[in-house]
């Protein structure tokens, strides 16, 4: 089967699709690559909250779906929009790469390290509130740019430490930049982050069977529920908000936090377990973690 991937030029972005592109040609099929550059490449001067989402990094791939110039579309999941449109389909979750986020910086060993004061670069409303609530005194600037310019701005100096997606460092051979690593109960990941989703046309059945081998039912479910969390609370880049589920046997732990910038270092928490077996079952556990954020005093996005 030829199978033509669109993806963005970032050079994480290529590695992502070349990894799928991999997989699928061991499976016999023929794939070729379609490069593109997003919006939310494009715009670098905003925060992303402020310029319309992360669904800027999905709305080009998209349109090369729908106007057939592309059959598959490879994402971070992070990035990927809670509400795919109806013509659109999440057809395959790979095995998640580490979901941590990490500490970058050339000066200071980790986080507890940095002086007061000291200036902290990230893009995400969810890494800004739970870093002042580790450290309230740090300053939080934002950083925008695919990850070698972010390296590069840490290096020239704007920035004391920058924190990052651990994944997007591995799968770049990047790993010696990282100096600390946040274990979940420190700084709950994004819903999704680590995994790599596969977006096609609802109507490519074709692509779902071809996509079947590649897919690992355990992350698929563990982000569903994380998943379901943010889009029961209205979520996307304008909403600080983590979520984040791990396997025990076969119960599925989902964590979430949610915080107000304005209100740091305040953070409403939730928890809760389940045995799921279905993505039925994990959304479920998504909207009852949901619903008890709500009760600690979280907002919904209308």
């Amino acid at each position: 089967m030829k199978i033509r991937i669109a993806t963005r030029e970032s050079r994480l972005a290529l590695w992502q699709a070349e990894h799928v592109q991999a997989c699928l040609q061991k499976l016999g099929h023929s794939v070729q690559l379609v490069p593109m550059t997003t919006r939310g490449d494009q715009i670098l001067d905003r925060t992303l909250s402020k310029v319309g989402g992360k669904g800027l990094f999905v709305k080009e791939l998209e349109l090369a779906l729908q106007e057939d110039r592309a059959d598959i579309a490879v994402h971070s999941l992070k990035d990927v929009p809670m509400q795919l449109g109806d013509e659109f389909e999440l057809a395959c979750v790979m095995e998640r790469e580490d979901p941590r986020d990490a500490l970058v910086s050339p000066h200071y060993a980790s986080i507890a390290e940095l002086p007061m004061g000291s200036v902290v670069g990230t893009s995400s409303l969810r890494r800004t509130v739970l870093l002042q609530a580790l450290r309230p005194d740090l300053k939080i600037e934002p950083l925008r740019g695919n990850l070698d310019t972010r390296l590069r701005k840490l290096d020239e100096g704007q920035y004391a430490a920058i924190v990052l997606a651990a994944a997007g460092l591995r799968r770049l051979g990047l790993a010696e930049r990282i100096v600390q690593t946040f274990e979940p109960e420190h700084m709950l990941p994004a819903a999704g982050q680590g995994a790599l989703g596969i977006e096609t046309l609802a109507v490519r059945s074709d692509l779902r069977d071809a996509l079947a081998p590649l897919a690992h039912m355990p992350t698929w479910l563990a982000v569903s529920a994380e998943r379901e969390v943010s889009r029961s609370m209205g979520g996307s880049c304008s909403m600080p908000l983590a979520a984040f589920a791990i396997w025990q046997d076969a119960t599925l732990q989902l964590r979430a936090a949610w915080g107000d910038p304005e209100a740091a270092p305040r953070l409403v928490r939730a928890q809760s377990g389940a045995a799921v077996t279905t993505h039925e079952a994990a959304r479920s556990l998504g909207k009852q973690i949901a619903q008890q954020l709500v009760q600690g005093g979280a907002r919904v996005l209308s």
